[in-house]
């Protein structure tokens, strides 16, 4: 909703900002916030993977780019789209409205066995069995309707010591869900490159990830975009162009500290990671990359 965007433009008085997102609700509050610095910031509604794959070739190439992988308050509190398991909301999850399978269509439609491996891959819900189990026993009766109605067959299906945990039991299984629903992980591979290709040589691209998959993701991107050659053993010479495209500034993650996480714990789980660009990439390393991240 603007919020590293205010952040950049209080502090910085010459910096211009393109904000992009998908979702055009989000992107409203966000010209709000902002319209104390109404002419130094464009509005982009559409997906980041897109914006950065059609980027025009004469406009000015962006120095930083800044990816936060976030879902905001607003899709929890006030979208109304089953984003959160204690609201009685339809079963939605998508950040565009206007397309696309919504959360409630692979609830009710996937097989038990399809619907138990998103959750384990996407979630990493260890339960994700027995959930499946109970989803498809219960829309034998009637469809699973809204996202309270979900949160309680989970809450039923995982054991007793498993409901009082850290988190909500129901957490992985929204998180899979919604990452399918908005393909988020397929789209982050193809925003990390085309951003890439994108950034000015010496700008810095970071990404704010509050997931594994995503952090893997990015990690394995910067890594190997960091490396001098990423050819596999194999290979008889260097076919990726054997220089490093990206200097590593974060080896580890920056992660909140205590006072942070108090006053904000939705950054608990947050991981910052940072590269500076040295060169463009060729396509060759490009579908290296992508094999390795």
């Amino acid at each position: 909703m603007g919020g590293h965007a205010e952040g950049f433009l209080k502090q910085y008085g010459n910096v211009r900002i393109i904000g992009v997102d998908a979702d055009s609700a989000v992107m409203e509050r966000a010209r709000q916030r902002l319209i104390p610095f109404t002419g130094r910031v464009r509005f982009h509604n559409g997906w980041f993977d897109d914006f950065f794959a059609n980027f025009p070739e004469n406009d000015v190439r962006p120095n930083l780019i800044l990816f936060d992988l976030g879902i905001s308050i607003f899709h929890y509190e006030a979208s109304g789209r089953g984003f959160s398991f204690g609201l009685d909301e339809r079963l939605d999850m998508r950040l565009d409205t206007s397309a696309g399978t919504c959360a409630g269509d692979l609830v009710n439609g996937l097989g038990e066995r399809d619907l138990a491996n998103i959750l384990w891959r996407y979630g990493e819900e260890r339960y994700s069995r027995r959930i499946a189990q109970a989803v498809a026993k219960e829309r034998r009766a009637s469809p699973v309707r809204s996202a309270v109605q979900l949160a309680g067959l989970v809450w039923q299906a995982v054991p007793a010591a498993y409901r009082h945990g850290r988190i909500h039991p129901a957490t992985k299984t929204f998180q899979a869900l919604r990452i399918v629903v908005n393909r988020e992980l397929d789209r982050l591979l193809r925003a990390l490159w085309e951003a890439f290709r994108v950034l000015g040589t010496g700008g810095k691209m970071a990404v704010i990830s509050f997931n594994s998959g995503e952090d893997s993701m990015v990690k394995n991107f910067f890594r190997t975009a960091s490396k001098p050659c990423i050819c596999p053993p194999e290979a008889p010479i260097c076919i990726c162009g054997g220089e490093s495209c990206a200097e590593l500034l974060t080896k580890k993650p920056v992660s909140a500290d205590r006072r942070e996480i108090a006053k904000n714990p939705s950054s608990r789980s947050a991981k910052l990671r940072v590269i500076r660009k040295l060169r463009d990439m060729n396509l060759v390393r490009k579908e290296l990359l992508h094999e390795k991240a």
